[in-house]
């Protein structure tokens, strides 16, 4: 018997026979996040993936009155969240087995009247969305992404700056001949957030007479290409974000960099992994829900009742409906919280507890606990739990590890565990390592990011 323990690398270990799976997850994942830069069109990606693989909206289900083992059901929540389930033999009273997910991304969201024009320049203003270093949102390249409304009803999609021949926006900084004063500010002072203005437009209007000639041109061709007026901004749900694509990073292309990894890394694991599902024993479910970042509040997110809604149709649909059965189908049930966590950064190894630390390329994190400090608002996993995911994980050849999110007295983080455990479920944290948490562009490695969708595929099967 060993006694001491070592945790394994992917890129060790992995047989060469799945090591052509292990990049080709990559590609897939790097073509999902170029298609999902905000939450509506991460769901909506989510949910066309799932018709092709033969969902069924769970609207058309309630119509039909019935739900059987092996169907496979998709339920879109204002577009901005969804829940995808595969109903297994045993009845839902007896609970789930869980995934669940965030596709919400710190980003920019622009402000409800928000185009301007000053210094010869048009503007948009902003709010910034999330956790950001405010900094690290100027001089890149960005786009904008969203829906606005037109006074008739119609909504129009927006996309500005993704295409390689479209125009991108951008955000200024002071030049360092003139960075003085900001130089000796804090690092979380050296940009405000009222300082992240988007620049959009410089080229005035030819007519005469116009107060705001630049902000007229811009208004107009927005009319032109899309039909809207200034008013339609006070309606509308617009975000700025990186215009980056997802790339491979590395000569030897082990990593991806793109936006939006956390927590859509972890969210098109779930996907994969459920897709992967045919008749599992225990009802097997993947949530991808919105406004993590923000604290999980507002309609679209896990503290809404929109899945706990779902799982109640659902049970009135196999007979006899009782609360009780739907307090019990919760309680019962068995969740991975799909987040992910800090990885090691030898550039910056004073903010870890490098022997509990989440190092790339050692597989997925198993996470007991997050929270701050002295775990102040964590779900701490129960060892009864965490045995049986060690166990799953051991016989599926799941490469797998612990970490913690930082040095005790450092800072940290939270989840949607807590949220799903206040139903008496047994939860646990458990996504990919990364580095970069929350910049504009993050970082990932492929080995974590496939174990990652092993270990849901094993744990929902």
């Amino acid at each position: 018997m060993e006694l001491k323990y070592e945790f394994k690398n992917v890129w060790k270990t992995i047989e060469e026979s799945e090591y052509k799976l292990l990049m080709d997850y990559g590609d897939r994942y790097m073509s999902f996040m170029d298609k999902s830069k905000t939450e509506r069109e991460c769901a909506n990606e989510i949910i066309r993936l799932a018709k092709e693989n033969g969902y069924i909206n769970y609207e058309d289900v309630l119509k039909d009155g019935k739900i059987e083992s092996g169907m496979k059901i998709y339920l879109n929540n204002k577009n901005k969240s969804v829940a995808m389930m595969v109903v297994g033999k045993e009845k839902l009273e007896k609970g789930m087995k869980i995934v669940g997910a965030h596709i919400d991304a710190p980003r920019l969201d622009l402000k409800q009247f928000p185009l301007y024009e000053d210094g010869n320049m048009a503007l948009l203003k902003t709010h910034y969305y999330g956790g950001v270093k405010k900094y690290q949102w100027t001089c890149i390249p960005l786009s904008i992404h969203g829906v606005i409304f037109t006074k008739e009803g119609k909504q129009v999609d927006i996309s500005i700056g993704e295409d390689e021949k479209d125009p991108v926006l951008y955000i200024n900084d002071l030049l360092i001949h003139l960075s003085a004063d900001q130089m000796q500010k804090k690092l979380s002072e050296g940009i405000t957030g009222e300082q992240l203005n988007v620049v959009i437009g410089h080229k005035p209007s030819r007519e005469k007479d116009l107060k705001d000639p630049i902000k007229e041109n811009i208004l107009k061709l927005l009319n032109e290409k899309y039909g809207i007026t200034e008013e339609d901004f006070m309606i509308a749900e617009l975000e700025i974000v990186p215009a980056e694509k997802a790339r491979h990073v590395g000569l030897d292309k082990s990593m991806i960099s793109a936006h939006g990894h956390d927590d859509r890394v972890c969210s098109y694991a779930g996907l994969e992994a459920i897709l992967g599902i045919e008749s599992p024993e225990k009802t097997a479910v993947a949530l991808f829900v919105d406004k993590e970042e923000i604290g999980s509040v507002g309609n679209t997110s896990m503290s809404s009742k929109f899945f706990e809604n779902m799982v109640a149709e659902l049970i009135a649909l196999e007979g006899e409906y009782s609360d009780l059965k739907v307090r019990r189908a919760l309680a019962n049930s068995e969740v991975l919280s799909a987040d992910v966590t800090a990885g090691f950064d030898p550039t910056f190894p004073e903010v870890l507890d490098k022997r509990n630390a989440a190092m790339l390329g050692n597989g997925v994190v198993l996470t007991k606990y997050t929270g701050s400090r002295g775990k102040g608002g964590c779900n701490d996993a129960n060892a009864e739990f965490l045995a049986k995911i060690r166990k799953t994980f051991d016989e599926h050849n799941i490469v797998w590890q612990i970490g913690e999110l930082g040095k005790v007295d450092q800072g940290g983080g939270g989840t949607i565990a807590f949220i799903l455990a206040e139903y008496g479920a047994e939860v646990v944290d458990c996504g990919v390592p990364m580095l970069s948490m929350h910049a504009p562009v993050e970082l990932v490695s492929k080995a974590d990011i496939y174990m990652t969708f092993k270990a849901y595929n094993a744990f929902l099967k």
